[in-house]
């Protein structure tokens, strides 16, 4: 899943948009020409931590307001937050990280390697709890983010694999 406040449709325009199963992201509405009239759907620092509820109900759209305020048994919900991880780049991150970490769920930090100032800010917020782990924004095999999420991967399995003799 990918949640932002960038625009929908730049984010569909990626070559890597097909590996979600969601994108969750600002939008426009077009007129019959194709041309952009008004914003959609804006998405902000609070609505992020809204579409954590809604990928952990298994609510794949952003307009079902009933759903998503209906109770749901954690037993029920078809992603638990403790098996979600959050990868956020920005200040409009912070609260859907910081939710996320509460409700027992992964996040990280990343940031640009060279912006001066950019790991500090980042550690600030390993200082806040508001990540779990931070890391340069380098998405290739091996790099530090590569190896944190697949850390996690492997202990989200674990647990999960041993899970079935706790009940």
């Amino acid at each position: 899943y990918i949640i932002s406040s960038g625009t929908k449709e730049m984010i569909e325009g990626t070559s890597i948009a097909k590996e979600f199963k969601s994108i969750f992201a600002s939008s426009f509405k077009y007129d019959h020409e194709g041309v952009p009239e008004w914003p959609a759907l804006a998405i902000n620092y609070t609505t992020k931590t809204q579409y954590l509820f809604r990928i952990n109900k298994g609510i794949e759209n952003a307009w079902d307001n009933t759903k998503i305020n209906e109770y749901t048994p954690p037993g029920e919900r078809p992603i638990l937050f403790e098996n979600m991880i959050y990868i956020g780049d920005g200040a409009t991150d912070i609260p859907a990280m910081k939710m996320l970490n509460y409700q027992g769920g992964t996040s990280i930090g990343v940031y640009p390697p060279n912006t001066r100032g950019a790991k500090k800010k980042a550690q600030q917020l390993l200082r806040n709890d508001r990540a779990n782990y931070i890391a340069k924004a380098d998405y290739s095999e091996n790099s530090e983010i590569d190896k944190i999420v697949k850390g996690i991967l492997d202990q989200i399995s674990s647990k999960a694999s041993i899970q079935q003799y706790t009940k």
